[in-house]
């Protein structure tokens, strides 16, 4: 099985973007990774001009590289920086399917964990327009990962990160702070990955990021690897943090190549995990907030 990084869906000051992917090319034991804006258009050109170069940084390390479109294109802007995605002469992830006008027939992508490939027949339709892998949804359940493994195109599954739960219009970090969305002057840089939101009673419920709605643990599939390997599966999708990302890389790749076991990357990934608690029930069937561990 191979590591997939997934695109960042946090908003960090260019410096620390540009460290993030530096050291992912120099450290991380991974196969590919996908960057760019996947969740809102105006952090973009903070860091726009840092793309290239971490492009051009990780294929020289030998990794696979991917751009994200946006998640949701709700602008004449976003929809002219989605046509520019193509033009850049680097695979184009799909997380968003209005980007598929803008991928020439025959011209090979892949598809993001926000596209709702929910059954053979979506699969099957992406395949043969030109979908080389696909993410998987993180909320399916085993048996649909199973079935949907076998397809014949690759897949991943969610390995580790706060899920991806919805995207929204409205912007959660904006209306906290009583700002409009059109002036929030950037807010969301406060909480580097997710803010927490609890319910009434304070109960640990889900987290925020901008427009995104995560969820308040860290998914790992640290307990489902064997399965998911017997199953088909060909990768782990790790989602970037602000801190220790490159060790939970390194836990994860000694896991699939069996030097550890899922008990040990409990325990020292435990301190870095986004929320401080794990979950996986997606994977087992259970309830998304359970964990088998």
């Amino acid at each position: 099985m191979e590591l997939t990084v997934g695109p960042n869906p946090f908003f960090w000051d260019a410096a620390s973007w540009r460290d993030f992917y530096s050291r992912l090319a120099d450290e991380a034991p991974v196969e590919r990774v996908v960057l760019g804006e996947l969740v809102c258009s105006k952090r973009l050109p903070f860091y726009q001009a840092e793309i290239p170069v971490a492009v051009e940084r990780l294929r020289a390390a030998g990794k696979a590289v991917a751009l994200t479109s946006l998640a949701l294109v709700t602008l004449k802007r976003e929809r002219n920086l989605t046509a520019e995605l193509v033009d850049a002469g680097v695979e184009v992830e799909v997380n968003d399917l209005t980007a598929l006008a803008h991928v020439p027939p025959g011209a090979a992508f892949s598809v993001g964990p926000l596209v709702n490939v929910y059954n053979e027949g979506t699969l099957g339709w992406l395949a043969g327009r030109g979908a080389a892998r696909v993410c998987l949804p993180p909320e399916l359940p085993p048996g649909s990962v199973e079935v949907l493994a076998k397809v014949g195109v690759p897949v991943e599954v969610w390995g580790w990160g706060r899920l991806p739960l919805a995207i929204s219009a409205r912007c959660y970090h904006a209306r906290l702070h009583d700002r409009a969305k059109d002036n929030c002057q950037f807010v969301c840089d406060r909480d580097p990955d997710g803010r927490a939101v609890d319910t009434l009673d304070g109960q640990r419920f889900l987290a925020v990021n901008g427009v995104q709605t995560l969820s308040a643990a860290c998914a790992s599939a640290a307990h489902s690897v064997e399965r998911l390997r017997e199953a088909g599966v060909a990768g782990l999708r790790l989602q970037p943090q602000s801190e220790g990302f490159v060790e939970i890389c390194k836990l994860f790749r000694a896991l699939l190549e069996g030097r550890i076991g899922p008990a040990e990357v409990d325990a020292k990934a435990r301190p870095l995990a986004p929320g401080g608690r794990f979950c996986d029930g997606f994977l087992t069937g259970a309830p998304g907030v359970a964990w088998s561990g």
